[in-house]
């Protein structure tokens, strides 16, 4: 298959609304399309048709290095200026190959229901901002609403660090430099050290994935910067548990210090069927207090959840009381209401 018959192709997913292209072989060619996955024909695509697919998309130097590395992550933008972001691998000696469909207009922060939030976020000069959730959440979505917010509304420098760029930001009142790993950087821990010397005032990091990594988001937040960043965590409370248990139990006294001095905010979301179709994110807000930033310090965890209940009137939120929300507006069913209060 050619490049221009998997333009096709994802042009197709785009224009159905779908998220994400699934090629696998033994399997016909599946689009997520709100959140579920939708078979496209019932021919299956034989070991011959997807490799021939993949080679088309990523195109022979990607290829080689597919075969090197049995895995990788790419960019691909369509005549339309739709991006996707692609990883390839191999599956019992096939390849297969997994886009992701990125929107060619950043969303808007009302669009996405965050304009309370960015009032909260976007003026700051320093912080530390962590989004979470598991993959296709609108981890990625939210941030670039924000940054597209801050670089449209404030002369600021901001540096993106991300695996691969997905969406891309205009001209805006300051000046924005998005760097891809594997292009521009080799190590998201050796980006983060080197940014100091870049002059930045805002920091976004695609997904923190390391304790180096972490450690230097802190270390930024502490001098000056403000640090938006990823974390595949599933709520706020375990996000803090996580980035003080990847550090050996010697550092983790100093990491909580630094967290509760630096942290800013914890957003954790999901993505549910919205009523009538399409998706809405439900959010867990944690903000940091005079009272959480002593929880953390002080290894008391557990006890968040009780500020979280009791902090709704200066913006926290759970997703029990977010969930409640969004039925009474309207945005979910029932029954999606009743499936997330039994999973919480």
């Amino acid at each position: 298959m050619s490049t221009q018959t998997a333009s096709l192709l994802f042009e197709k997913a785009s224009k159905l609304g779908a998220s994400d292209v699934h090629i696998a072989v033994g399997s016909p060619i599946l689009f997520r399309i709100d959140g579920q996955l939708v078979p496209q024909s019932k021919q299956v695509m034989s070991p011959t048709q997807g490799d021939q697919f993949v080679r088309g998309v990523i195109g022979e130097t990607s290829y080689k290095r597919l075969k090197e590395m049995r895995e990788i992550d790419v960019s691909f933008e369509l005549p339309s200026g739709v991006r996707m972001r692609v990883n390839c691998m191999y599956e019992r000696g096939n390849v297969g190959l997994i886009a992701r469909i990125i929107p060619n207009e950043i969303p808007s922060l009302e669009a996405l229901g965050l304009q309370h939030l960015a009032e909260q976020f976007c003026s700051l000069s320093q912080g530390f901002i962590l989004f979470t959730g598991p993959t296709g959440s609108g981890k990625s979505s939210s941030l670039a609403a924000i940054i597209d917010y801050i670089n449209h509304t404030r002369a600021a420098h901001i540096v993106t660090l991300e695996d691969p760029i997905e969406f891309v930001f205009g001209r805006g009142q300051g000046l924005i430099r998005q760097r891809q790993y594997g292009q521009d950087f080799l190590s998201f821990a050796e980006a983060m050290k080197r940014v100091l010397r870049q002059d930045p005032d805002i920091v976004m990091v695609g997904e923190m994935r390391d304790p180096e990594t972490i450690a230097t988001a802190l270390t930024l937040a502490e001098t000056g910067h403000l640090i938006f960043a990823t974390l595949h965590t599933p709520n706020t409370i375990q996000t803090v548990d996580r980035i003080i248990d990847v550090f050996p139990s010697h550092q983790q006294a100093q990491i909580r210090s630094q967290l509760s001095m630096s942290l800013t905010a914890i957003v954790a979301q999901k993505l549910l069927p919205k009523e009538g179709g399409g998706r809405v994110a439900l959010r867990e807000v944690l903000l940091n207090t005079p009272a959480v930033a002593n929880i953390i310090r002080t290894s008391r965890a557990q006890e968040l959840k009780t500020v979280l209940q009791t902090s709704e009137s200066i913006g926290m939120i759970t997703f029990a009381k977010a969930a409640k929300r969004l039925y009474d507006e309207g945005a979910i069913s029932k029954e999606i209401y009743e499936l997330v209060m039994a999973s919480i």
